[in-house]
């Protein structure tokens, strides 16, 4: 039994004396990492890991940059909405009939409108359903179907304005008859309607943000041509009417900005972003980036809108005949040149495809949402564009009839 104890003191000693040699001293000093081949690999190690934090936090703030990228988008198809040729018509002739008075209505709109289109954004992306869908499952079968009536009042509104300006477009362009032009002007919006959706739905999405930077393009360029005068543009900011008719028009104006088919539509476009099994960001990211999507969007939009006001006060102000839209091109190819006034009409019609476009999707949406049938897109286009080719058949100022037709979208 001693012998036994004896020898396990033994080989406790030899275990104690070979840690000694491999392990820091007894004050923890290290060695020479030379001499400790574990401390050297240690070290490496650490290097190597690193090295690996640092290429993630690239490739996670890559991510990050390229996921704000991806949802960008949404707002500006809706931006359509905010500069189609109801807007052109209602500030157009505002600019003409009042000079500077109304800067200050658009100015407000279109802070009314980032804010309204921000909040249906939202409303998509946490609930992953449209505006049009939850008003659906909240009301009565009587109430959905109201609803739906001044919804497709909406729609007709929006389209008649967005019709009539393309048909003016192509007659200022070719001299075209504003009929056939209005039946043009379907068809090619209809084939832009087959883009929409699936698989192809971001394909639709540049081909409507493509038509907005030649609208702007279009109607800002005449801006560079006739500079206006700063303070008097200032002076436009200060609330006040003069007539009773610049209330009218102050109304015009409001319909013609804050669009309401653009307000179900925005709902929706959040969520059509994303093809089918395509992975989202987190909803916080999606919140982020629509922030900053609706801010650029309606930026360009709000801008597009004084400017046409501006260029008309400034050009237009006092002209007779200037209250309609063939009137004001005519007249800014008499003030500016024939190709500032081609480049306005240009614009016009890329307005009109565009805007167009857009507004039977919403209406396709709205009927979707609220009556839950799925028409197809080509049904939804006739509804709205039959009106459209009868006030260009019989109206002898189409542009009258839009402004009329904004008053009623501001209703």
């Amino acid at each position: 039994m001693e012998e036994n104890t004896a020898a396990r003191a033994h080989s406790a000693a030899n275990t104690n004396d070979t840690n000694t040699n491999t392990n820091p001293d007894a004050t923890g000093t290290q060695g020479d990492p030379a001499e400790h081949p574990l401390a050297e690999l240690d070290i490496e190690r650490e290097h190597v890991a690193e090295q690996q934090r640092a290429r993630g936090s690239k490739r996670t703030n890559g991510r990050k940059g390229h996921a704000l990228a991806s949802i960008l988008g949404p707002a500006f198809v809706a931006a359509v909405a905010y500069v189609d040729p109801g807007n052109v018509a209602a500030n157009i002739t505002s600019g003409a009939r009042y000079g500077y008075l109304l800067v200050w209505v658009l100015v407000l709109a279109n802070a009314m409108s980032v804010l309204i289109q921000y909040q249906s954004a939202k409303l998509g992306i946490v609930t992953g359903k449209s505006l049009p869908e939850l008003l659906g499952e909240r009301m009565s079968d009587a109430g959905r179907f109201m609803f739906f009536m001044q919804a497709e009042v909406i729609a007709i509104a929006t389209d008649l304005a967005e019709v009539i300006g393309g048909a003016i477009a192509l007659n200022l362009l070719f001299g075209m008859h504003l009929f056939v032009g209005g039946l043009v002007i379907g068809a090619i919006s209809t084939v832009l309607l087959w883009f929409q959706g699936g698989k192809t739905h971001r394909l639709f999405e540049k081909i409507v943000i493509a038509l907005l930077l030649v609208i702007t393009f279009g109607f800002v360029f005449g801006l560079f041509i006739a500079p206006p005068d700063p303070g008097e543009v200032l002076r436009g900011l200060i609330p006040h009417f003069t007539t009773t008719d610049s209330v009218l028009m102050a109304s015009s104006m409001l319909g013609a900005t804050v669009m309401p088919h653009a307000i179900y539509l925005h709902s929706t476009l959040v969520n059509d972003h994303y093809g089918p099994g395509e992975k989202k960001p987190s909803v916080r990211q999606l919140l982020h980036g629509s922030k900053i999507d609706v801010a650029w969007a309606l930026l360009l939009a709000g801008t597009v809108n004084v400017v046409l006001l501006i260029i008309a006060a400034n050009s237009l102000y006092g002209m007779k005949g200037t209250d309609s839209i063939e009137g004001a091109q005519h007249a800014i190819v008499s003030v500016l040149g024939p190709v500032v006034g081609t480049i306005f009409s240009i614009g016009l019609l890329a307005s009109s495809l565009s805007s167009t476009s857009v507004g039977t999707y919403a209406g396709s949406e709205i009927m979707h949402g609220l009556l839950r049938i799925k028409a197809p897109m080509w049904a939804c286009r006739v509804v709205t564009l039959v009106p459209a080719l009868i006030v260009l058949w019989f109206a002898p100022n189409p542009t009258q009839a839009l402004v009329v037709g904004q008053v009623i979208l501001s209703i």
